[in-house]
């Protein structure tokens, strides 16, 4: 009997715990949100930007690598090249963003709302390859050089802070 008086006060404590719990006020829950707002509208336009010039690193890799690649051609032929598959350049995978152009040879799409570069040129003793993108897909284009002496140029910036 002192057993099942013992369980029916832990019973009645339990019954009690749960009663004197106090949940979130609405106002509270609404601060909450509002404060979770408030830091979205900071960090979305940052994360944003960020994102912009991690897609920038595509066209400096690819843009050195058609460098390193024309330097071997130019070691063997002592001349460089205006022929991607000459020099054995390609661009793999799907998220391709940039449009490479040298010389008279080009690479990719050319991106809704920019224009061919005029930039890029091959001669016997030097080049300049153009990487073209639409980042963002406002009216800026992002362009990007590089030439024989490895001089790599944002030219126009499509993440401009």
């Amino acid at each position: 009997m002192v057993g099942s008086r013992q369980d029916g006060w832990k019973k009645v404590r339990a019954v009690q715990a749960m009663r004197n719990r106090h949940g979130f006020s609405l106002t509270e829950l609404m601060i909450v949100v509002a404060i979770i707002g408030i830091l979205a509208v900071i960090a979305i336009p940052n994360f944003l930007k960020y994102q912009a010039r991690a897609k920038q690193s595509e066209a400096k890799a690819n843009l050195v690598a058609i460098h390193t690649s024309e330097m071997a051609y130019f070691a063997e032929k002592n001349t460089y090249v205006d022929d991607f598959n000459a020099i054995g350049f390609a661009v793999t995978g799907s998220s391709q963003l940039y449009y490479y152009e040298l010389g008279s040879s080009s690479f990719g799409t050319l991106p809704p709302g920019c224009t061919a570069s005029t930039l890029d040129n091959v001669s016997d003793t030097g080049f300049t390859a153009a990487a073209t993108a639409n980042i963002d897909g406002d009216s800026t284009c992002d362009v990007w050089t590089i030439d024989q002496d490895k001089k790599l140029e944002n030219v126009m910036n499509d993440v401009a802070e």
